[in-house]
């Protein structure tokens, strides 16, 4: 479950900025989601940028190697726009049945 979700929240971070992969990892714990290591970050990545809806830049980082920046695509946009609407109504629905007693 949380797979699908975490695409939804990469792409939500990507839309805001330009970022790296493991800028991507820090990000996530700094909104609580801690559980999530390297080795998931990176294949995700590659899927979505296989997927069209990001693309990435290798870049000098002026602090050793070079580094993958991602930003989102057009498609990438529409499928968060996609996204944002379907979370909107699972979460509420959810949220109405941890409500029932």
């Amino acid at each position: 479950m949380l797979k699908g979700i975490l695409e939804g929240c990469i792409l939500k971070i990507i839309s805001q900025k330009e970022i790296y992969g493991y800028e991507m990892n820090l990000k996530l714990k700094e909104y609580g989601i801690s559980t999530v290591s390297d080795g998931t970050i990176y294949p995700l990545l590659l899927k979505l940028q296989k997927q069209e809806l990001i693309v990435g830049e290798m870049r000098n980082s002026g602090e050793g190697p070079m580094r993958k920046y991602y930003k989102l695509t057009n498609k990438g946009k529409v499928q968060l726009d996609i996204f944002e609407e379907q979370w909107d109504i699972l979460s509420s629905s959810v949220n109405k049945i941890l409500k029932v007693k």
